[in-house]
């Protein structure tokens, strides 16, 4: 598969699902952010795919900088799991990259902070409220594993895999940040089954770095918005990018291809396997399919008997959550589907 064909398969519709599969089983940490926009800079002419193929021809570039979230997705709660990241609300992080893979998350909570390094090979999760440190092959497919990315980066991914099923157009100019930016839209063509309507990205003038996301559906207001409140671009200190436990931190192992369940001890527990997810279908209409850590012996998945209503099809019986950007389908085999789709297109992902 060229990286071309890699970039189309998905879009938004892979974020959107992964999320949502993610947030059934393990800690989501999800940002959305209000925007910080004035008046409209004068800048010079562009089409829509000028500006895509400016913004995937980009080089990608250090920087450092305050992300703003503001979450309405409408996740429901998860029994057995932080909240952290599930309940609609608004929340800010420091983020930095090299600009060459390597990055650096500080996620502020009540209790302290969580700090993820993405150091080459190898992904830091450091929870200073327990004082655990995990590390993951960065590579692997856990959330805490791509947690270290950079989030202009994943933008600028989502851009890219949207474009070719997508109508397009330029929304005029922002300012973000105190940064002048592009507004590019990018709307479901026509025969797209997602529940979403749009997604509107700010591009930054001069690097083409995305410095906001907004997801719209149904409703008028956004369900998902992220981006910079300020930004720097510019070289980073390299000692961000290692990570060292401090004395006295726990440090355990997680493994590409798990995810990390609490033992009867509370967290710490053999990590519980679960195979990478299954990509169905592509554009916005893309499906996650993968499994839920079955909960037995000392191995405790989460307890997600209560949630969603009963819904059965040729696929088997389970249950149906539905959000503001999507919807999944928990099967009683242990399955889970999630997308930016309706229940229909779940169901016929999980027939297959």
């Amino acid at each position: 598969m060229t990286s071309a064909s890699r970039l189309r398969r998905g879009g938004i519709a892979v974020v959107l699902a992964a999320t949502l599969a993610v947030a059934l089983t393990v800690s989501l940490s999800v940002g959305l952010l209000s925007t910080r926009a004035s008046a409209a800079p004068e800048l010079p002419p562009v089409t829509p795919e000028q500006l895509v193929a400016s913004v995937v021809a980009a080089e990608p570039v250090a920087l450092a900088g305050t992300v703003a979230v503001d979450n309405r997705l409408g996740l429901p709660a998860v029994p057995g799991l932080p909240s952290d990241g599930l309940t609609d609300g608004t929340s800010t992080a420091r983020v930095w990259s090299d600009g060459k893979g390597d990055g650096r998350l500080a996620v502020p909570r009540d209790d302290g902070e969580r700090t993820y390094v993405r150091d080459g090979a190898t992904t830091w999760a450091y929870d200073s409220t327990d004082r655990t440190a995990t590390r993951f092959p960065s590579r692997g497919h856990t959330p805490d594993a791509d947690a270290g990315k950079d989030p202009a980066e994943v933008a600028r991914t989502v851009v890219a895999r949207l474009s070719a099923t997508s109508v397009l157009r330029v929304d005029g100019t922002t300012e973000v940040a105190g940064r002048p930016a592009y507004t590019l839209v990018l709307a479901p063509k026509p025969g797209e089954r997602t529940v979403l309507r749009e997604v509107r990205a700010a591009v930054d003038a001069q690097t083409r770095t995305p410095l906001e996301l907004t997801v719209l559906g149904a409703g008028t207001d956004p369900v998902l918005r992220i981006g910079f409140d300020d930004v720097t671009f510019g070289p980073q200190d390299p000692a961000l990018f290692t990570f060292t436990p401090p004395p006295g931190a726990t440090v355990r192992d997680g493994t590409a291809g798990t995810v990390e369940q609490p033992g009867p001890g509370g967290p710490g527990g053999t990590p519980a396997r679960a195979a990478a997810p299954t990509v169905v279908g592509d554009g916005w209409d893309t499906v996650v399919v993968g499994r839920v850590p079955q909960r037995s012996g000392d191995r405790q998945g989460p307890d997600l008997s209560a949630l969603g209503t009963p819904v059965s099809g040729p696929w088997g019986a389970g249950r149906e959550i539905t959000t503001n950007a999507g919807s999944a389908i928990l099967t009683d085999d242990g399955r889970v589907a999630a997308g930016a789709v309706g229940p229909d297109v779940l169901g016929e992902a999980l027939a297959r």
